[in-house]
């Protein structure tokens, strides 16, 4: 069985997890509304999809505007923790699966110690969340960022930033990307941290490594060690350069994907920039509406 699911905010909906304010307006009070906001609309759209039979759901970075910041002004985990644990509850109910995903300015590797201590502050705030939710099979998807003094050197310095670190640990999931780590220089890196990898299809396409997608999958589900894997899907945007996502899914892309799982059950993140409008065609094309069924 293959579940699906898609990142941040719902189209149809006009929804969002991601509604924000400036930094010079990081006020206890204009904080709390943005909270208030995403979280309805998280609500909205976790209800919405329960009912399309779309089990996954990325949660957007600033459901908690700053939260990672310095001088933010409130302890936001007593003031909010109540209202996640609720929603936690209700994608326990429905089997629903969420997960964070903080964008390339998490740069665990970096030299700087200041970037690092930023870096860990805004896992540890992801971690957090996820810890209200209460979900086992939630995960926090980060990249490696960028290399500094060669792979090796970077990789080591990630290892040794995060290996204390048991809160992120606890779900932290490594990706590969389409121009500096492949899977290939992620796996060693997961393996030292003992977490598991998950396998992008069009990053791998840019940045194979001498391996086929079936080899790349192969090698990310064996890092799951029993938990239920998840792969992201997405499609090049021709007009675009290399590694933009498209706004819907290639077909192609998606049975490419499929036939390289050998009937695996995995979860699927689609990241296409028509959000949950890019995930109801591959629920018919592979003869779901709902969340069970084989590809037809």
């Amino acid at each position: 069985m293959i579940r699906w699911g898609y990142p941040c905010e719902n189209i149809t909906l006009d929804a969002s997890t991601n509604h924000t304010l400036q930094l010079r307006n990081i006020r206890e009070e204009r904080i709390r509304e943005k909270f208030e906001q995403n979280l309805r609309d998280l609500w909205r759209m976790l209800e919405w999809n329960v009912l399309q039979g779309i089990a996954l759901f990325r949660i957007g970075q600033h459901l908690v505007p700053f939260a990672s910041h310095p001088h933010f002004p409130y302890d936001w985990y007593m003031a909010h923790a109540d209202a996640l644990r609720e929603v936690g509850r209700f994608a326990r109910q429905h089997g629903l699966r969420l997960s964070m995903h903080p964008g390339q300015y998490v740069n665990v590797g970096s030299p700087h110690a200041g970037v690092v201590e930023r870096s860990l502050a805004e896992l540890r705030y992801s971690a957090t969340v996820l810890d209200a939710l209460g979900l086992p099979d939630s995960v926090l998807v980060i990249h490696l960022g960028g290399v500094y003094e060669g792979h090796h050197a970077t990789a080591q310095r990630i290892v040794k930033h995060l290996q204390g670190e048991e809160q992120i640990l606890r779900w932290l999931v490594l990706e590969h990307d389409e121009r500096l780590w492949s899977l290939r220089q992620v796996l060693p890196v997961a393996e030292q941290l003992d977490v598991p990898v998950i396998v992008d299809n069009l990053h791998h396409r840019l940045n194979p490594d001498h391996l086929t997608l079936q080899e790349a999958v192969r090698l990310g589900l064996s890092t799951w060690n029993g938990k239920r894997p998840k792969l992201h899907l997405s499609s090049q945007d021709e007009s675009k350069r290399a590694g933009a996502h498209a706004g819907r899914i290639d077909l192609e892309d998606l049975y490419e994907l499929l036939d390289a799982l050998e009937d695996a059950e995995a979860d699927i993140m689609v990241e296409a920039k028509e959000k949950e409008l890019a995930v109801l065609p591959l629920l018919s094309a592979t003869g779901r509406k709902s969340t069970e069924g084989k590809r037809a």
